[in-house]
């Protein structure tokens, strides 16, 4: 083979996509496999075990490399910065039984299908690999893994049309479901004791079992029995959680496996069957009445009205037209563009109507089955969330890293002390483990965790709920929000406010809204009443807010019977609008809608064409003014048009262009293209409708503006709307000025140009600055630029021209860049990753549909969405306003510094017990079992559990908690608690060995020798007695009560009170500490428990908890070193570790620059005098950086998808 091996066991799979994984050819060799087992047995599964933890090791040790071509174990990487590695076995398909006869190749669908290319000859076998429950088969030809059941994205439209318009044979359709499998999204209900196992095997629980074994070998018997009690209490929490989601996940799948549906089968007719069946290519048939979608599908023939809120979390009908027949060579989906989703049924969406067209069926060829589909889509990305990239998480590693390695200094000294003082081996052995036991502490993970629930709790008392928990500590760092406009900062629904009609190029006067005397009857009317795709539904009419207002005004009704026959277009289900009983008089009896383009953000506009009954056909366009325009016959835009848009897109007013034309008799108008219809088009004025901000909408955002978190406007609007609304919402304030940034593509070359202009203030402001001559407010523009009170303001396209060939601005551009007007959902998805590359902490706000891409990229998507958990982002708020933001936001902060406290806690407790176990070690004694039992479960596990309690403080303070735990202060913080533990504990050691009633071997003594020497002979027998007897049991108890165990026990446990009580941090994040009473009180308990053992003289205590008697000249003596340590401790944390002022004249000292992007580029900014560039225009070189893949982001493939890469 040469090189061949090395040349192809590497390949990329799924190349462009949110899954795209690197994979490595593999074959197992005999030799090795059998080395491996005999390491599985001679290690006791220890090997075994390592392996399943760390995939890659098993394959690098069992197996060889090879190419992808021979490889029967595939390693797979992905390529985000976690590098996860999985393995998986290739299995091979055989489809021999259903290729008898050469006469069969050619059936098995074209010969250009990836299962012609896939089917080795002449085994008749498929290779293939399931990766995240997509099959990928290997192409022959092209020397690579594929991904099957989902139609190949080269086909043309007219290609779907002619291969699968008349369905599939029943040879075609035997192969491609033996290949593709069945489609179902089938997520089976995990059995428990498979869940069990995957729990029990995670490293956590390993180590747990190691240290409860070790205890047993020592006879910590009830300690041990506590731990396994309160580890299987975790486990089975954890378990039942799991198998909750898993249950609620398979209930929510399980109702599309199985519906049946119609199949038209080349040769054979219709057939009904069930949905499983069905495969890629397949021809549906949409029967009337609603249905559920078991699949992706391309609409090929008629149209349908769509419920796509299961995906989107909106519940506004969706139009869903046919694949045009367009005769050229492009893939169907560039041919269609962002558009292609209009002809596309999603599955988990219900159809509630269908309309046919001359053929009478409605009917749509299988895009994608199973897990392929967008449903499928979403559900995988419940099963394989996107691991989070979050310091905290890294540095909590890290920090058991030096804990273990803080361990094993330990270690080495107790082998060292007990084997020079001859102890034997096997008790050296289990002393010196039993070191890593206590300096690593088992209950860290589950403490972490405590936290993050109590939070989601609370959030979901407040009506948000989360889906991805681990994202809520992400919340506390948030310094950037991008918020959607329309419905998200403004009200859902618009206000009609006004009509500017056109007449003869001309704009006439305005009709208000609400108006005494009704519109009159012409085009403009004509055009309110038609175009728009609103339909009856259960009663009412449905569809979008601004088309139902516009509608509306008109007092038409939308007419529900079944089907109309229009002349010329045989019988037609039409929709037809007639005159409602307010209407004014109209000459015609209603208007029937025969065809719809709808809705695109892409195109900016919808058309249909409409048929007075008895009338000639015409078209009514609407959508963003400038497109409108655009698309009209000049003759017929007022001159004014510019000025007019203007004027009332300053004002905030939300405008919409209406147009119209005539349509030829006598063309199907089922047979016109878009842009056929929408060309050569008449002018008919202006629709104006406002609308409003919400309530919460303004204090909200002064809120994050306090807290100097950034407000960044990203919506699909007029840049001039989109201004003002940010201007009255106060993300822009008075005194600041907007720069418009203009990027055009210059024509006929590959180049660009880029232009900043101030914007146009509305006219009050023009009047009052017409006394300044022009340098003097040039002047005051520079001045305002000086002081870095500046916005820029930019378009979609201009943004993706910038993207494209002005890259090295965009970050300049992208850190004031406040509004990002007309944004398609794939531009969303690429800013906000592009504000992520810039190191900024990024929330996204929208309504879920078309901000479903960027609500799942950002750190934080929150969706305002009636349903409880919007499968579209982590976050849904059942409030609909941007009032849940900073309530996130202040929760995520308490959670962060929650996860602080938890973990500075954690950290110093272990410490501290190991310091104590270590200074006892130097005189083979140590910690007795209750002693241990009552630190680990009556101080640290109540502590652990009520310390989250704390609630988020009301304000937002202006800047963030740390969001490393390796940060200056917090390892300052740990290393003088414990110096502070470890100067006590050893000052006590030591002491108590200089004090007159102080005996190594009587360990009476001290009591003895203060007691009266009065007392009865029989008293001091009997103690004699009874410390002779505890003496005994003393000698079987390894000897662990002395004076030294006693003070250092007694320091070292209410040490841990003191540590908690110090590290519990209340304002500026956390509401103050006395407001969590349980801990309070938990606290105030433990410590009256602890006194009392100081201070308590009974013997049998005493004797159970392995302590001495002591004078209590002594005990008081412990209470005053306890009382110094905690003022030392107190003193420390909130004069030296809260001191924010200080550690920023610490910073300023030794010239410390954050290390973000954005921080960094903002100090540079600040010393060039010549940005921005005013007035000023940039022109590009002739290469353009492509960025057609990123521009999709880490979108959902179901609304964005990138997989028109070829």
């Amino acid at each position: 083979m040469g090189e061949n091996p090395a040349k192809n066991h590497y390949a990329q799979l799924n190349q462009g996509e949110e899954n795209e994984m690197e994979i490595f050819g593999y074959k197992t060799q005999g030799c090795r496999k059998a080395l491996c087992i005999a390491g599985y047995i001679l290690s006791c599964g220890a090997l075994l075990l390592l392996f399943y933890w760390k995939p890659e090791w098993d394959v690098w040790a069992n197996c060889i490399r090879c190419s992808l071509e021979e490889a029967d174990i595939v390693l797979l990487r992905t390529t985000d910065e976690f590098r996860i590695y999985s393995r998986k076995t290739v299995t091979w398909i055989s489809v021999s039984a259903l290729i008898k006869s050469r006469l069969d190749y050619p059936a098995t669908a074209e010969e250009d299908s990836v299962f012609s290319k896939a089917i080795m000859k002449p085994s008749l076998q498929v290779k293939s690999i399931q990766v995240q429950r997509i099959r990928y088969v290997w192409n022959i030809y092209a020397k690579q893994f594929q991904k099957v059941g989902a139609l190949e994205d080269h086909h043309t439209c007219s290609a779907i049309h002619a291969k699968f318009g008349s369905g599939l044979t029943c040879n075609e359709r035997n192969v491609r479901k033996v290949i593709c499998g069945p489609n179902t999204i089938d997520v089976p209900v995990i059995p428990i004791w498979k869940l069990l196992i995957k729990e029990v095997l995670n490293p956590f629980y390993v180590f747990q079992l190691f240290s409860v074994c070790l205890w047993f070998a020592e006879d910590y018997m009830e300690y041990a029995t506590a731990i396994i009690i309160m580890s299987l209490l975790s486990i089975f929490l954890t378990v039942y959680d799991l198998r909750q989601q898993s249950v609620k996940l398979h209930r929510l799948v399980e109702s599309h496996n199985n519906i049946m549906v119609t199949v038209c089968r080349n040769k054979e007719g219709f057939q009904e069957l069930e949905s499983h069946h069905l495969v890629p290519g397949d021809m549906l048939v949409l029967k009337e009445g609603k249905t559920l979608l078991p699949c992706d599908a391309i609409l090929i023939s008629g149209q349908c009205i769509v419920n796509e809120s299961m995906l989107t979390g909106e519940s506004i009908p969706v139009t869903k037209t046919h694949l045009p027949q367009a005769d050229n060579f492009k893939p169907w989906r560039m041919h269609c563009a962002e558009d292609y989703k209009k002809h596309v049924l999603f599955c988990g969406t219900e159809v509630i109507q269908t309309k046919a067209d001359d053929t009478g069926v409605v009917k749509a060829v299988v895009l994608r089955t199973g897990f392929n589909t967008a449903k499928g889509d979403l559900v995988r990305s419940i099963l394989y969330p996107k691991p989070m990239n979050f310091k905290l998480y890294r540095d909590a590693l890290r920090f058991l890293m030096c804990l273990i390695a803080f361990a094993a200094i330990g270690m080495i000294y107790t082998v060292c002390v007990f084997a020079l003082n001859g102890e034997e081996a096997g008790e050296v052995v289990k002393k010196s483990l039993d070191v890593i036991t206590i300096a690593v502490p088992p209950a860290l993970p589950a403490a972490l965790t405590t936290g993050i629930i109590y939070t989601q709790r609370r959030l979901k008392k407040k009506g948000i709920f989360c889906i991805s928990p681990q994202r809520i500590n992400m919340c506390g760092q948030l310094n950037l929000i991008c918020f959607d406009k329309t419905g998200t900062l403004t009200e859902d629904g618009l206000d009609l406010w006004g009509l500017l009609p056109c007449e003869r190029n001309c704009f006439q006067d305005i009709h208000s809204f609400p108006a005494d005397h009704s519109l009159p009857w012409g085009p403009v009317f004509r055009a309110m009443a038609v175009c728009h795709s609103l339909i009856v539904w259960e009663g009412k009419i449905q569809g979008d807010p601004l088309d139902v207002k516009m509608f509306e005004a008109t007092n038409w009704v939308i007419d529900d019977s079944s089907g109309h026959h229009i002349e010329g277009q045989g019988s037609t289900r039409a929709t037809v609008v007639r005159p409602g009983p307010k209407a004014s008089s109209a000459p015609v009896e209603g208007v029937a809608i025969l065809h719809q383009f709808p809705f695109s953000s892409a195109l900016q506009r919808m058309s249909v064409i409409a048929q007075e009954i008895g009338g000639e056909k015409q078209v009514f366009t609407k959508g963003a003014p400038e497109m409108v325009a655009m698309l009209c016959r000049a003759e017929t835009v007022p001159l004014n048009f510019e000025s007019k848009l203007l004027l009332y897109t300053a004002q905030g007013f939300r405008v919409i262009g209406l147009a119209c034309k005539s349509l030829q008799a006598g063309k199907q108008s089922t047979d016109l293209t878009r842009e056929e219809v929408e060309s050569d088009l008449t002018f008919l004025g202006l629709l104006i409708m406002e609308n409003r901000l919400k309530r919460e909408t303004k204090p909200v955002l002064e809120e994050l503006s306090a807290a100097r978190i950034r407000s960044v406007m990203v919506t699909g609007d007029n840049i001039q709307t989109a201004v003002t609304v940010a201007k009255n919402a106060g993300m822009i304030s008075a005194t600041n000025r907007v720069i418009l940034v203009e990027a055009n593509k210059i024509p006929g070359s590959f180049s660009a140009s880029i232009t900043w202009k101030p914007l146009e203030e509305n006219k009050t402001e023009d009047y009052r600055g017409l006394d300044d001559s022009p340098p003097t407010t040039e002047r005051r523009i520079r001045l305002a630029l000086a002081s870095g009170q500046y916005h820029f303001a930019m378009s979609g396209k201009s943004y993706q021209i910038v993207a494209q060939h002005f890259r090295h601005l965009l970050p300049k551009l992208l850190l004031n860049g406040t509004v990002f007007a007309r944004m398609s959902p794939g531009q969303k998805s690429s800013l906000v990753e592009e504000f992520q590359k810039l190191d900024y902490f990024v929330g996204m706000c929208g309504d879920g549909a078309n901000d479903c891409g960027a609500l799942k990229v950002a750190h934080a998507g929150i969706s305002l969405s009636e349903q409880e958990a919007s499968v579209a982002s982590p976050f849904t708020s059942r409030t609909p306003s941007i009032a849940c933001v900073p309530e996130l936001i202040r929760e995520g902060r308490a959670a962060l510094v929650t996860s602080f406290c938890m973990f500075k806690y954690m950290a110093l407790y272990s410490t501290i017990q190991y310091l104590g176990v270590l200074l006892l070690y130097w005189q083979l004694n140590a910690f007795g079992n209750y002693q241990f039992l009552f630190q680990d479960l009556a101080i640290t596990t109540v502590i652990g559990v009520t310390m989250s309690f704390t609630g988020a403080y009301p304000k937002l303070v202006p800047y963030r908690p740390p969001s490393q735990l390796i940060s200056p202060p917090l390892l300052l913080s740990v290393v003088l608690n414990i110096l502070f533990s470890l100067s006590m504990q050893v000052f006590g050691f030591v002491v108590v060995q200089e004090q007159p009633w102080y005996s190594k071997t009587d360990i009476y003594s001290a009591c003895l020798s203060v007691n009266n020497q009065m007392e009865n002979s029989s008293s001091i027998s009997s103690l004699g007695l009874h410390g002779m007897r505890d003496g005994a049991h003393g000698q079987t108890d390894n000897g662990y009560k002395s004076y030294e165990n006693t003070t250092v026990w007694l320091l070292s446990t209410i040490n841990c009170l003191i540590v908690a009580l110090v590290f519990s941090k209340g304002r500026p994040f956390r509401q103050p500490i006395y407001t969590n009473y349980v801990f309070i009180l938990v606290l105030i308990g433990q410590l009256g428990i602890c006194l009392f053992l100081v201070f308590a003289d009974i013997d049998d205590l005493y004797s159970k908890m392995d302590l001495v008697c002591t004078p209590t000249t002594w005990r008081i003596s412990m209470v005053i070193m306890l009382a110094v340590t905690l003022a030392a401790s107190f003193l420390v944390e909130e004069a030296v570790i809260e001191n924010r002022p200080l550690w920023l004249l610490l910073k300023k000292t030794f010239r410390y620059h954050s290390k973000s992007h954005y921080k960094r580029l903002q100090l540079v900014l600040e010393q060039d005098s010549a940005w921005p560039p005013l007035n000023e225009t940039f022109f590009s070189d002739s290469v353009a950086i492509s960025v057609e893949g990123s521009m999709g982001g880490h979108s959902n493939p179901t609304f964005d998808s990138n997989e028109d890469a070829p």
